[in-house]
């Protein structure tokens, strides 16, 4: 099987990227109710809508907790006012959201149901999957959006591919 598993009708547009951190490192956790999370999740849906406004209109998600699923659920959201844009998702591996949470894979679902793609970079779990998948977000964009702070990880060396490759990266911190 190729990358793609589902396309619908898609026409070539500048492209965003999200990455960025899950819920344990986030500074308001689980708690989507926590003023912090619900500043965050503003600035990040204006950012997404300056983003429209310069010509972007194909958004891809990593699918993961926390930025990937804020991110995805913005553009979904943001699809409402403007149709024309596309939200794509992208599952490192077949059973990504199969130990979450039931309200998180409830959600999970949801996002790769309403996604006008879908793609997989994987179909069982190595300890390289994610990586793939971030490395395709990359590869696929020209612009990275990453909820970061500076702390260690996969988002940091998602980061850091994303300016090797020449791509342009927009930081929203979680807590200003």
């Amino acid at each position: 099987m190729e990358n793609a598993v589902r396309i619908k009708n898609v026409p070539k547009s500048r492209r965003v990227a999200f990455t960025g951190y899950r819920p344990q490192k986030m500074p308001f956790g689980f708690d989507e109710a926590d003023p912090r999370c619900v500043d965050f999740k503003k600035r990040l849906h204006d950012t997404i809508e300056s983003f429209i406004w310069q010509g972007y209109q194909h958004f891809i998600s990593g699918g993961a907790m926390g930025m990937d699923m804020f991110a995805a659920e913005t553009v979904l959201e943001l699809k409402k006012k403007y149709p024309e844009i596309l939200l794509e998702m992208v599952s490192p591996f077949d059973e990504q959201a199969a130990k979450w949470a039931p309200e998180y894979q409830k959600r999970h679902n949801a996002l790769f149901d309403r996604a006008d793609i879908v793609t997989a970079t994987g179909h069982q779990y190595t300890k390289s999957c994610m990586f793939a998948r971030n490395r395709y977000l990359v590869n696929n964009a020209d612009m990275l959006l990453a909820a970061y702070d500076g702390q260690p990880g996969g988002t940091e060396m998602t980061i850091r591919y994303a300016r090797q490759m020449g791509i342009q990266v927009c930081c929203i911190r979680p807590v200003i």
